[in-house]
This record gives C-alpha cells, sequence and structure tokens, in this order.
C-alpha cells in the first residue's frame, strides 16, 4: 500500500494552521501542523513531506532561518517550500526566500485555489517520485535474479561440458535450484 503523502504546515498562528489545514482539506495529502521552526526541524526528522507550507515571520527561529536548516539537511533538502507571509509586498522578502531554498512566496491574503493548486502539483510530483522509486527498485531485483540465473546457466553448462556424470548431476542440481529461486 502507498503512502499518502503529507504537508508540513509551519506557522506560529493556531489560526492560520486551521485555516491552511482546510484549504488543503479534500486533497489527498495529509496536513501535519507545528506552531515553530524548531517543532517543524524535528517533524522532519521523523515524517518525510511532499511540500512544507511555511510562514516566513515567527518568533525565535523564522521562517528563513527553518528554511536554511531545511535545506542543510540531505534527507530533507529537496523538500519544496513554499512561503506564506502576512507581511506586504517587499520584493526583498521574497528574494531572501528564494535564496535559502523557496520554491514560491506567497503574500496573505492569498487565493486558496492557488495554493491547493500549488500543493496538489507537489503532492502529484512526491508520487510519482516514489512510483519511480519503487519501480527502480523492482528493476534491481530483477536484475539480481537475471545476473543469479545467468550465472547458474554459465556453470551448468561448464559442468554439462565435462565428460563426467557427477558433474551432469550437479549441473542438473545447480539448474533445479536457479528454477526454484535458490542460489547454488
Amino acid at each position: 500500500m502507498t503512502q499518502m503523502a503529507k504537508a508540513l504546515l509551519v506557522d506560529d498562528r493556531r489560526e492560520n494552521l486551521m485555516a491552511l489545514e482546510a484549504i488543503l482539506q479534500g486533497l489527498p495529502v495529509q496536513s501535519v501542523a507545528v506552531e515553530s521552526g524548531e517543532a517543524a526541524l524535528k517533524q522532519l526528522l521523523v515524517d518525510d513531506f511532499a511540500v512544507i507550507l511555511l510562514d516566513a515571520q515567527m518568533p525565535e527561529m523564522d521562517g528563513f532561518e527553518t528554511a536554511s536548516h531545511i535545506k542543510r539537511r540531505e534527507r530533507t533538502r529537496h523538500v519544496p517550500i513554499i512561503f506564506l507571509t502576512a507581511a506586504d509586498r517587499d520584493a526583498q522578502l521574497a528574494l531572501r526566500g528564494y535564496a535559502v531554498g523557496a520554491v514560491d512566496y506567497l503574500t496573505k491574503p492569498f487565493d486558496p485555489w492557488v495554493l491547493r493548486a500549488k500543493v496538489s502539483v507537489f503532492v502529484e510530483l512526491w508520487v510519482k517520485t516514489r512510483q519511480l522509486a519503487a519501480q527502480s527498485d523492482l528493476v534491481r531485483e530483477r536484475d539480481a535474479q537475471w545476473r543469479m540465473l545467468t550465472d547458474a546457466v554459465d556453470e551448468a553448462t561448464t559442468l554439462l561440458r565435462a565428460d563426467d556424470s557427477d558433474a551432469h548431476h550437479r549441473a542438473v542440481e545447480i539448474l533445479e535450484q536457479a528454477r526454484w529461486g535458490n542460489t547454488p
């Protein structure tokens, strides 16, 4: 069964988190809401996320510092971050957000349908990436099986070329084991 995509919602105001959860309701994503940058970093240690919606202006650790920590970690550096801020349209804040690795920067009030569309794209990309990884694992597994079978056939062929009945019996054993997925 495929794991459901998760969105990490980070805002120091509970009412904003509730509004974000309501906006994302009905999308194929599980919302995980936290109220600080520190809590977000802790959550990222235990869960994988398709997207992070991050308030730019929070007390203590702001969104920019939080994003900087997220992008420094190998495990989380590729998680897309969408900054959300109540600040007026200051181009310097948006540039600062992009500089720390954000994929987008939205000022409040923003169109909830636009946010839903953006989150949907990242959720779909996350799902497709997981599917590709699973298919890649399957291909690697099949390649390993193919190599094992090829090695068994090569070994059995060598034994069958010998003029020795014990070698022929051993070749048959090798082929039978390979047929059932056992290594000789």
